[in-house]
């Protein structure tokens, strides 16, 4: 039903805006990587018909009206943000099939109830800032004044960072949709790992997403000469923080359901020939049960407590985000079901270990999410790919699903 290569041409085109000569891309939020794509966004909006605008906190998005406009909107889409070096389909195929579907509505003559919107989610990642997800959490009303004075590397705040692209972080709170003005929201995804690929499906439905906990440990010993500290007189942080780190692992093992990463680490001072004097590396942890992730949580601090102690090391632990994990909407999951039928697709289920803009809306409206196959279970990396048939295969489903949710006249 969809158009399948017009989909993967736009791919393609947004996969250009900030790819790096070693490959992947790198789209950070408020930065001009971000404004050029979500200008050619804009412009595949208006080709399918749709009123397009931004709104407080910088989302992207597209509309096409209802029958009756006072209805409940049905939202898609997902975020064009990426990490550093990430790929070309998390989170643009989620965009780019809504912008997709909508147009060919258009295209067919096909009318809805309920109006139907397309957004582009500011900053779903949090890679610049520590802090993902502010255009979803937008919608929902869920940021804090507070929040925004978060910094990047370089000390801009996001605050300053909404400044410099003309948003006001003042007014955060008038991006946020009243109760009962969502009727749904459904976002199509690559799935980033390997349970699809292993079953050789390209579809399938999420039951729910595993809520993502954000750490920074903060270790301090005392910095010294390399060369003239003896092993036994040293407070060596980083010495402790692989200990810490070892235990993280350890203990998101245990469960069987858990994971526990650790993504940045820095030293400091950073010489050559010098013992650090204090050590910073960020935690990742995740489970879809939120009482044994923070189980397993509690576990690693105590660890973590007693690696520093028997070292003469001091610890800091800073909470950066807490999410819940997030249950996808049963009534959702089964027209996602409905919908694979009518494609000719087992409606298989699965739960996203990855977060995703839904869990800030979980509280607004009834979330769902369709998944495709990912090839090698690769993401976050410029070998992410999916073939041209599985974007197809979840765009027609996606198509179907928001069909029956805002209720094709």
């Amino acid at each position: 039903m969809i158009n399948a290569d017009r989909l993967w041409d736009r791919l393609g085109q947004v996969g250009k805006i900030g790819a790096q000569e070693a490959g992947g891309v790198t789209r950070l939020s408020f930065t001009p990587e971000e404004r050029a794509a979500k200008d050619i966004v804009a412009g595949f909006m208006k080709e399918a018909g749709l009123a397009v605008r931004e709104d407080a906190v910088g989302n992207l998005i597209g509309r096409k009206e209802g029958k009756n406009p006072a209805a409940p909107v049905v939202l898609v889409g997902s975020h064009i943000d990426s990490v550093p070096n990430g790929g070309d389909f998390d989170g643009p195929l989620g965009v780019l099939a809504g912008v997709e579907i909508l147009q060919t509505m258009q295209e067919q003559g096909i009318e809805t109830e309920h109006p139907i919107e397309v957004i582009a989610f500011t900053d779903e990642e949090g890679t610049r800032f520590g802090y993902g997800m502010i255009g979803s959490r937008g919608i929902a009303g869920l940021i804090k004044r507070s929040e925004l004075e978060q910094a990047d590397k370089d000390g801009i705040t996001i605050a300053e960072a909404m400044r410099q692209v003309g948003l006001d972080p003042d007014q955060t709170g008038r991006a946020a949709r009243t109760p009962g003005s969502v009727k749904a929201y459904v976002e199509l995804h690559i799935e980033q790992g390997k349970v699809l690929e292993s079953r050789d499906l390209s579809v399938g439905i999420v039951t729910g997403v595993a809520g993502p906990l954000w750490m920074k440990f903060v270790l301090e010993g005392e910095a010294g000469h390399a060369g003239a500290t003896p092993m036994n007189l040293r407070r060596d942080p980083l010495a402790a923080a692989a200990l810490v780190m070892l235990a993280i692992e350890e203990e998101a093992a245990r469960t069987g359901t858990s994971v526990g990463t650790v993504g940045q680490v820095q030293a400091f001072p950073g010489g050559v020939n010098v013992i650090p004097g204090r050590v910073e590396f960020s935690l990742d942890l995740r489970d879809v049960d939120e009482a044994v992730r923070d189980q397993v949580e509690q576990r690693i601090i105590e660890r973590a407590k007693t690696i520093c102690a028997e070292r003469n090391v001091t610890l800091k632990v800073e909470l950066l985000q807490r999410i819940a994990p997030a249950v996808c909407s049963e009534s959702i999951q089964q027209a996602a079901a409905e919908a694979c039928a009518q494609e000719g697709l087992e409606a298989f289920r699965l739960p996203s270990g990855a977060g995703h803009d839904c869990m800030q809306l979980v509280d607004l409206c009834p979330v769902g999410m369709i998944f495709i196959r990912s090839k090698d279970g690769i993401s976050h990396n410029p070998a992410e790919y999916s073939t041209i048939e599985d974007c197809a295969d979840g765009a027609n489903v996606l198509y179907r699903t928001v069909l029956a949710l805002a209720k094709q006249i």
